[in-house]
């Protein structure tokens, strides 16, 4: 067994650990990042990238049997499952290898194995059992994501009722599906087989799906899901599971009665657990809130030296912000100079369902609550050239902004492409740009992105095509 010292150590391989153990070495810090099963995390292998695969391919075929819409005659169309999940699955095993590539090209030393303190600045690395080294560092970063949630009486068992894992490799199509929650992975996956021809159920336990969204986005999301012939149930939640030889029957509560569901294949969808077991943080100061560990703004744990990035410290459980909160650990910790926290209202959400649903910042309502006195901007993809010339005329654009100073204090968004569009808001809300700033931006023609810019005129009664 090897025993190395390091200027720092990273527990985790994720977006959230393999960024900044990248950053720390681009530092000049001598870095080791131990990870127990893939590089790239969950994310990469397990979850954002190999699931937009597969939305790509349920797309293309939704569009396929829509040709004769844009003048195009096609005939005889079939879907290979099989090939499907091959190429999700190269997809992910290719940006692992990069990751790879990628720690190896900035001099990160990588351990297989599992990490866990052992002391003061130590970590050790055991992979099946067996020591593999005892690492010293006086700065430990820890990396290491959540899982699925399971809840009691309806856990997966991999056959009939699935994790999103095995949604992701089905061997064969399932005829039917109920999907148990309906978050951004929940309705990505109802969206993905609904497009595939399944017959879809949703469950959703609060009274409206996509619950952390604007309500009317979420409102527009649920007609169009309805419209494609998903089978939406808000306010309501699955008592129990029978399984039959090749079948789950369901029991729904609403509204106080129960229906009985029979479909192929369940896919349990309910949220996440962090991954805070058998780290040894038992012998040290380190404090959990609800699961998660609690930081600080620069991502310090109550034990001095220790810190931890993503989704093991809670909500919102994106790559983009473990990524984000990794270099600002690392800076920190290097003393860089312009370093600042990270403001989370400035952090957008994007879910690829069909349509696509992206936001940043409050929603209405949350404005409302907060106190301010809010003018709200709406744009319909039925106004814009180039959504109806695309064939995805069902959208549609929100802006929220503070009456009183024209700050942007939200921006929601449903539709084609809203998920590459969102990011001109983010940068708006970073730069702290008022509507002012956004109405003398000239935004390019004919685009998608024209919407953004009328429904900041329509805040303020100034919108042009609408």
């Amino acid at each position: 067994m090897s025993q190395t010292e390091f200027d720092i150590i990273v527990i985790g391989g994720g977006p959230g650990g393999y960024v900044a153990a990248i950053r720390a070495a681009q530092l000049g810090m001598k870095t080791a990042l131990v990870e127990a099963n893939h590089l790239g995390g969950i994310c990469l292998n397990w979850g954002c990238i190999p699931t937009k695969a597969l939305l790509r391919s349920s797309e293309i075929h939704h569009l396929i049997n829509h040709a004769d819409a844009f003048g195009l005659k096609v005939s005889g169309v079939e879907f290979d499952i099989k090939k499907i999940v091959e190429r999700s699955r190269g997809v992910a095993k290719q940006l692992s290898g990069g990751v790879a590539h990628l720690l190896k090209k900035n001099k990160v030393q990588v351990f297989d194995g599992f990490g866990k303190l052992a002391g003061k600045q130590v970590v050790k690395v055991e992979k099946d059992g067996k020591a593999v080294a005892e690492l010293k560092s006086p700065n430990i970063i820890i990396a290491t994501g959540a899982r699925a949630r399971a809840l009691p009486g309806l856990e997966p068992d991999g056959k009939f009722v699935w994790s999103y894992r095995e949604a992701m490799v089905p061997e064969t199509m399932p005829k039917s599906l109920l999907v148990v929650g309906s978050g951004a992975i929940g309705i990505e996956f109802a969206s993905f087989y609904r497009n595939m021809g399944a017959e879809v159920t949703v469950v959703e336990v609060m009274d409206r799906i996509l619950p952390v969204e604007d309500e009317e986005i979420s409102a527009f999301a649920r007609k169009q899901f309805e419209k494609q012939g998903m089978k939406i149930m808000a306010g309501a939640k699955v008592t129990k599971l029978d399984k039959g030889s090749n079948n789950v029957t369901c029991h729904v509560e609403a509204g106080g009665k129960i229906e009985k569901i029979t479909v192929d294949r369940v896919i349990m969808a309910v949220g996440i657990v962090a991954n805070t077991e058998n780290l040894g943080l038992e012998n040290t100061k380190v404090e959990l809130d609800r699961g998660h560990i609690k930081t600080n703004e620069w991502l310090e744990t109550a034990e001095k030296g220790v810190y931890a990035i993503g989704d093991v410290t809670g909500a919102p459980w994106l790559a983009h912000k473990a990524s984000h909160e990794g270099v600002i650990c690392v800076e920190k910790i290097k003393g860089e100079k312009g370093v600042h926290p990270m403001n989370k209202a400035n952090i957008p959400g994007c879910t690829y369902c069909m349509p696509q649903i992206a936001s940043v910042g409050m929603t209405e309502a949350k404005a409302k609550e907060a106190g301010y006195e809010v003018k709200v901007g709406r744009f319909p993809f039925m106004g814009n050239g180039k959504a109806i010339a695309l064939g995805e005329p069902e959208g549609m654009v929100k802006t929220v902004f503070d009456a009183k100073t024209g700050e942007l204090l939200g921006a929601h968004m449903v539709g084609a492409e809203v998920t590459e569009l969102i990011q001109g808001y983010v940068v708006a809300k970073t730069l702290e740009t008022t509507e002012a700033d956004l109405m003398h931006t000239i935004f390019p023609h004919p685009t998608l992105s024209e919407m953004m810019h009328e429904s900041v005129l329509d805040a303020y009664g100034k919108a042009i095509h609408f």
